[in-house]
């Protein structure tokens, strides 16, 4: 870690990291950038995907331009630790570990997906992987954490749960309640605010006066900190002190400033946002500048980062393949997973009016 980002974290309340314990800088640089480009590859293909008319439901949200907030917060994460995302949480559900084509099987409605086609793009979750759900509802899933960290304090489970979140959130009052019950009881939270500059079609400096995010939180009793997601290894090594410091009963919030490449939803064509600012805007591309970082400093060659990109265009190429393929879940299983184990499924109407009608007959 950087004399200035100890410094930052001394600034944040946060105790000051032993330098030996903290990985060496550059040493995650290759494997952050595989994460930011599978995500942004699978994106494309996502957004493929609903052209074709071949997505389940009639929106989806790219996180095109966000890649480094996901790769770097889940690289400073653990096995136990779980989490929960907003709307636009592909990317950070995909850096967490998840399968891609069972990925984009959910998001085609199909039954191999991870919720066997239920869930869709907004409503992925996955125990297994922590994943305690992704949630619609602005600022919905930031609660959940809260409930999550109590468990793990309660059962000794030394896990830290992450809500992530988009600056439109940050003017919910429920990401307050939550910040004070977080530092209240000690617990091992961390809020991550994705700030994209924009909540669907509003820019954020029209939606609050200041956009200093981590002084809302610091007033709550939390770390907190602020980052400039153009460096991946940046947005790594914050989350690094502020995961670790939650681990131990301080709370955190990490605001990490990105540009959203595209509009709110796939077919938003985003006519709030002038096109000078746009141009600009995707000029702040985290996987151009991981890549460039690596050739710079002679980490990887240009040849090496082609051939694997290339892989990964072949990865997610076969994710459409897959779900194309896979069957849509029959009409019979909409009660299943609705109910608790050993209950009997709801007998469907139209089952149930012929019983009737075959018993008035007798």
């Amino acid at each position: 870690m950087s004399q200035d980002q100890n410094q930052l974290k001394a600034a944040a309340g946060g105790s000051t990291p032993n330098p030996d314990a903290q990985p060496k800088r550059n040493s995650q640089l290759v494997d952050l950038y595989r994460v930011m480009r599978r995500i942004r590859t699978f994106e494309e293909r996502v957004g493929e995907l609903f052209i074709r008319g071949q997505s389940a439901g009639s929106m989806l949200h790219l996180s095109i331009g966000e890649e480094s907030s996901a790769a770097g917060v889940c690289a400073a994460m653990q096995p136990q630790d779980t989490f929960t995302t907003h709307h636009r949480g592909h990317g950070i559900f995909l850096a967490r570990g998840a399968d891609p084509k069972q990925m984009m099987a959910e998001i085609g409605g199909k039954e191999t997906g991870y919720c066997k086609g239920k869930g869709g793009s907004m409503h992925i979750a996955d125990m297994a992987l922590g994943h305690l759900g992704a949630n619609a509802i602005v600022g919905g899933g930031i609660p959940a954490v809260v409930g999550a960290g109590l468990s793990s304090k309660y059962l000794k489970q030394n896990s830290v749960s992450i809500a992530f979140f988009g600056d439109g959130a940050m003017q919910q009052g429920i990401l307050y309640e939550s910040m004070n019950m977080a530092a209240l009881w000690g617990l091992p939270v961390l809020f991550v605010c994705v700030n994209n500059q924009y909540g669907m079609g509003t820019r954020i400096d029209q939606a609050t006066k200041s956009s200093r995010f981590d002084e809302r939180a610091k007033a709550f009793g939390l770390n907190g900190a602020v980052v400039n997601g153009d460096d991946v290894e940046e947005v790594e090594a914050a989350a690094r002190w502020l995961v670790d410091d939650a681990r131990a009963g301080k709370p955190g919030f990490l605001s990490v400033e990105v540009y959203r490449f595209f509009g709110h939803a796939r077919m938003d064509k985003s006519p709030y946002r002038p096109e000078a600012e746009e141009i600009e805007g995707r000029k702040k591309d985290p996987v151009l500048f991981a890549r460039q970082k690596l050739i710079a400093q002679k980490l990887e060659t240009e040849s090496v980062l082609d051939q694997m990109d290339k892989e990964i265009v072949a990865e997610m190429d076969a994710t459409i393949d897959f779900t194309v393929e896979s069957k849509a879940p029959p009409l019979t299983s909409m009660f299943r997973d609705v109910y608790a184990v050993g209950e009997p499924e709801p007998e469907p109407v139209s089952v149930r009016i012929d019983r009737v009608l075959a018993r008035d007959d007798a």
